[in-house]
């Protein structure tokens, strides 16, 4: 009797995860969906899309690589710049106030947007890449980062310049969402901050 073995089957991810790991050497986590480790290569910098494109607006290209994920926008910037946030807010003058600002470090993960030029499902609330990585190239030495820290890069983008962006930008959009509310919401929920 004769057994005859299947074929191997295609990925679910669609190779997605593979991209990742021998394009870019960044570490997956197995979805779906497939999701993008944080605190290795990279951390991420996450806050509300309006805000988001404010710092675009205010930084040029002077970010790293940007990532869209429905109403959260997603700054890619250099591996432990997640420790750095609360005492860089601190610092800013930024520490008391209520932002909707969250980091991605150590152990986080991250939706992984389809790599650029592939199609996809266009389902609204997709992560898609608004700037993308750039395969084959050193990406990190590219991301924002503190100078002064070993990891920082004398030619990367300032992750300070890059974080009072963020923080003035979430504060206007809270305050104009809080003025459209009207007199009853003017009392704004606590900041949410998280570290993975």
């Amino acid at each position: 009797m004769a057994f005859t073995v299947p074929l191997p089957r295609t990925p679910l991810d669609g190779g997605l995860a593979r991209w990742y790991e021998h394009e870019l050497g960044w570490a997956t986590a197995a979805g779906p969906p497939v999701q993008l480790v944080t605190g290795l290569r990279f951390d991420v910098l996450e806050l509300p899309a309006a805000a988001g494109h404010g710092v675009l607006r205010r930084m040029g290209t002077a970010t790293g690589p940007v990532a869209l994920l429905g109403r959260r926008m997603r700054l890619l910037v250099a591996a432990g710049s997640a420790e750095e946030l609360p005492g860089l807010l601190d610092w800013l003058e930024w520490g008391g106030i209520s932002l909707d600002l969250a980091v991605l470090g150590a152990d986080g993960r991250m939706t992984a947007p389809l790599p650029p030029g592939r199609g996809g499902s266009g389902a609204p609330g997709d992560a898609v890449w608004l700037r993308a990585p750039a395969p084959g190239r050193e990406v990190e030495s590219s991301l924002p980062a503190l100078r002064s820290a070993p990891w920082g890069d004398a030619d990367a983008p300032c992750l300070v310049r890059l974080v009072a962006a963020a923080a003035a930008e979430c504060h206007r959009v809270r305050l104009l969402s809080a003025r459209a509310r009207g007199p009853q919401a003017q009392q704004l929920p606590p900041q949410r901050f998280a570290s993975s």
